[in-house]
């Protein structure tokens, strides 16, 4: 018997092949026991023996010991040490050894409930993955992956108990794999501390991507803002260029329309309208509605989501005129499901989300190509369907399962590269602790050059952690998805099927069709006004050429005519004034509006001032004149026509250098009024937006309330003023009275019409009707009483009847009983004012007998001198025979003429 050695050498592992040999029995012997090579997977070690030394030997010493042991880092199960008995057996021969690999434990939380119950179907796929990677000879050989799992819900508050649980209960995790984007994000956040890399399979949230916040953060499960490059694809596609946002108050929602709004910003797209809520969105909803948002993104969970398409269905904001974009990862019927939180039924909903567009990762690989674990996506689905205990289309998370398989994939291969593939080569994987950076750091760095096709397609990581994938865009028809098209964002390429159906045949319009429409003059009406403006600047051309061929007639000169003469000029201009005034955009263009307002201004003010400042001029100074005291009668003898004519002056002076310094300061400009939108009769998906030019400036109140302001009190001065001088009689002025009558009426009109036309200006017809109108009617009652009965008082035939021509040329109507009563009445009603009109009336008389006694005195010398003259002649003519007396030559008759001698006082 050889002699122990000194020291323990370990032999060589895999004697031999596994299975190779059977269980030999050893022969008893009083030496010891002979070698024995049981149904071994792994290895023994024989202690001081070489290989050779224990292939030259049978026998082994009693008491010698040898241990089983395992390839790799596997433990063996089962006696590991058996020794060599006295009686030459060995120990527990009846129990055999097996080798097992190491358990390295991943702490996983699957939300099986809540906002996105996507651990419905991402658990069995999990589960579905550790089983194929286990048995896997090629992957992690010494190692079986395990799960140990908790029900987050969703819920960062629930998920925060059970990750303390994972961290502080034994087994060490060596990797965290959370789903929901909100505890991700806890999760993350926490792992650094703990030296623990995570892996997401569903969370989406833009902040993940954040490496200074989130150092070991990886997720199969792209981020939310790889939805948005396609949204403005399709934006840019379709057309639509203003579009409406409404979210859910959460983090991953938040950061994702915060990319959006910088993507659609940088292809001139503008989000018009923004709306959140947290739990209720019905309020949202409605804003929406009032806002009239047309494109809208909807960024919720699946139960919100519920809420909101039921509020949506309320409001009517779906159809023909409406589009939705939804998340992509929602369950296929989950507008089907049955939720207490909300009171439409399921065809309301069905009805309410028909046509709306979905943007979802492409979570399965379309080419049906093997991916690593030699399953192609479509044997997968079946597996999985295999699997599940309810249809898959109810199943949360159902579209996300092939992230969570390739997820504990790209788990596997990192660790199988970190381990060195069999722990042959670098680090033992069960000697990682919570404070070992060392073995974190390579996990992390083989995690982040992973790369190979998986279910889900090709996995690969950004520097951010972030999955990169294609984008499947898909359309809800007839109560199913249907595929519309793939967008690959890395190079701009998107695949179009042409399958998309919309309610009203086309894409909708991204907001309602506004078509403006100016509201225009009604051609009717200002014709119709044109044609009498047209004839009243025929009358004032007739009366002013009447005025100036007659201006050498008394009684037209007594009645100032040149002062007639501006009045006529005045009202001409006024009547002019109405043809800008109708003048539109229907006319003319935007260009030439600026000149129409200069002119309907211009004409109007110097037509005013022309017009009603010569008549004003005339009853101002009657009244300065002729009503003064007794003291001061020599006054009534003298009235310069300069004075007239500086007061009128005066009057068109301060017009010019108003409406001159208004036009330099703040000239008029085109402006419009907008009204109301008004929908059209018919269904069309548009609407008229009315629009109605003004002539404004920017401080048109205050100009105008200057214009306005002294002109109405000129207006009613002038009626205070013919008022006062209406029983005054004078042959310097002798139309006053006239003149007094056309006030009131110019007053009174331009006084009505003022704020009436300020009132109805938004209707453009009536405040045209209200003021042409008005400027007509003035101008031709200025006119008729002014000018008309000058022409009448000259007509020869009015020499026939002298009661005719006393009418006329008293201007009343009434017998002179009644007219010394009207003369006698004075504006203070006393006696003394009817003694001075009487008085007044009495020289007047005496002037006109005083003339008369003087025309019969000359007349009386011309019949003397022509008696004379004829007696020299011829002599005497015989008596007639018959006895009467003798006949001379017929005198002639006096001459019918206009002389100013004849022809008394106007309105005496």
């Amino acid at each position: 018997m050889l002699p122990p050695p000194p020291l323990l050498l370990l032999a060589p592992l895999f004697l031999r092949p596994l299975g190779a040999v059977g269980a030999q029995t050893p022969n008893a012997t009083s030496e010891g026991c002979q070698i024995i090579h049981p149904p071994w997977e792994g290895g023994i070690r024989y202690r001081g023996l070489t290989r050779d030394q224990v292939k030259a030997i049978n026998v082994l010493p009693v008491d010698y010991e040898i241990e089983y042991v395992c390839r790799g880092e596997r433990e063996v199960v089962g006696p590991k040490v058996r020794k060599c008995l006295a009686n030459g057996s060995w120990t527990d021969m009846d129990t055999p050894s097996r080798c097992e690999r190491r358990a390295v434990y991943i702490g996983a939380l699957f939300p099986m409930s809540g906002g996105w119950p996507g651990g419905q179907a991402c658990q069995p796929a999990v589960e579905m993955a550790l089983e194929d990677v286990n048995s896997r000879r090629d992957i992690l050989p010494d190692y079986e992956l395990k799960l140990i799992h908790h029900d987050s819900k969703c819920d960062p508050g629930q998920a925060t108990k059970y990750l303390y649980e994972l961290l502080y209960n034994d087994p060490i995790k060596i990797i965290l794999m959370p789903g929901c984007s909100s505890v991700s994000t806890l999760v993350a956040e926490a792992a650094r501390m703990w030296n623990l890399i995570v892996l997401s399979y569903g969370s989406s949230s833009p902040a993940l991507s954040n490496r200074q916040r989130f150092p070991t953060f990886f997720r199969t499960h792209p981020s939310a803002t790889l939805h948005n490059p396609t949204r403005v694809k399709l934006f840019e596609k379709w057309g639509w260029r203003k579009i409406a946002t409404i979210q859910q108050t959460t983090e991953v929602f938040t950061s994702t329309l915060d990319d959006l709004e910088e993507r659609v910003k940088e292809a001139g797209i503008e989000i018009t309208f923004r709306q959140s809520f947290f739990s209720d969105p019905a309020v949202p909803v409605k804003n929406l509605k009032r806002q009239d948002a047309r494109i809208i993104v909807g960024l919720f969970y699946e139960t919100e989501a519920r809420k909101v398409f039921c509020e949506v269905y309320k409001e009517r904001l779906f159809g023909k005129k409406y589009v939705w974009f939804l998340i992509g990862w929602y369950a296929d019927n989950w507008f089907k499901t049955y939720d207490p939180s909300i009171n439409c039924t399921v065809d309301e909903m069905t009805e309410a989300v028909e046509g709306h567009i979905t943007t979802e990762i492409v979570m399965l690989n379309p080419a049906n190509t093997r991916s690593i674990s030699n399953m192609t996506s479509q044997e997968f689905v079946e597996k999985l369907t295999k699997r599940l205990k309810r249809h898959p289309e109810e199943t949360g998370g159902f579209q996300e399962a092939p992230l969570a398989y390739d997820a504990i994939w790209a788990l596997a291969l990192a660790l199988n590269k970190t381990s060195g593939g069999g722990g042959r080569s670098g680090v033992r994987l069960e000697d990682f602790n919570y404070n070992n950076q060392t073995i974190t750091d390579q996990i992390y760095r083989a995690m982040n050059s992973s790369s190979f096709e998986g279910v889900s397609g090709h996995v690969v990581f950004d520097a951010s952690g972030s999955r990169m994938a294609w984008t499947l865009i898909e359309q809800l028809q007839g109560g199913s998805y249907k595929k519309i098209g793939y967008y690959d964002s890395t190079k701009d390429d998107l695949s179009w099927s042409k399958t998309d159906k919309w309610i009203g045949g086309t894409p909708p319009a991204d907001q309602t069709l506004v078509i403006k429409t100016f509201r225009f003059l009604s051609q009717k009406l200002f014709i119709s006004v044109s044609v009498l403006s047209s004839l009243g600047i025929v009358l004032a051309v007739v009366c002013l050429s009447f005025n100036i061929y007659n201006s050498h007639v008394r009684y037209i000169q007594n009645s100032q005519p040149n002062l007639n003469n501006l009045t006529a000029v005045g009202c001409s201009l006024a009547l002019a004034a109405v043809f800008p005034l109708g003048l539109d955009g229907y006319h003319i263009g935007r260009n030439q509006f600026p000149f129409v307002c200069q002119a309907r201004l211009w004409l109007l003010g110097l037509g005013f001032s022309l017009g009603y400042g010569s008549m004003f001029t005339k009853i101002w100074w009657v009244h300065t004149v002729f009503t003064k005291k007794e003291e001061k009668k020599e006054w009534r003898k003298t009235l310069e026509p300069w004075k007239l004519y500086s007061t009128v002056g005066l009057l068109v002076g301060l017009d010019v250098l108003t409406l001159a310094v208004w036009q330099i300061v703040d000239p008029l400009h085109r402006t419009i009024e907008t009204f109301a939108k008004e929908e059209p009769k018919e269904d069309i998906d548009v609407s008229i937006l009315p629009q109605l030019e003004h002539c404004s400036s920017k401080k048109m109140n205050t100009w105008l309330g200057i214009f306005y302001g002294y002109k109405g009190l000129l207006l009613l001065l002038g009626i205070f003023l013919a008022y006062e001088t209406k029983s005054v009689s004078t042959e310097k002025i002798n139309d006053h009275r006239a003149v007094g009558m056309a006030i009131y009426n110019v007053a009174v009109l331009c006084l009505i019409t003022a704020p009436v036309t300020m009132i109805l200006s938004s209707q453009q017809d009536a405040a045209f009707a209200f003021a042409a109108l008005a400027i007509v009617f003035s101008s031709y009652i200025t006119l008729v009483v002014l000018f008309v009965p000058k022409p009448l008082l000259c007509c020869p035939c009015l020499h026939a009847c002298p009661q005719m021509r006393r009418l006329i040329t008293r201007g009343e109507w009434q017998s002179e009983a009644q007219d010394t009563m009207k003369t006698g009445s004075s504006t203070n009603n006393n006696e003394e004012e009817k003694a001075r009109l009487l008085e007044k009336e009495n020289r007047e008389l005496e002037k006109v007998v005083a003339e008369k006694e003087e025309r019969v005195s000359e007349l009386r010398h011309q019949l003397q001198s022509r008696q004379q003259l004829r007696s020299r002649r011829h002599p005497p003519t015989p008596p007639d025979p018959s006895g009467g007396p003798a006949r001379g030559p017929p005198e002639p008759p006096d001459r019918l003429s206009c002389d100013g001698s004849r022809v008394h006082l106007l309105y005496k």
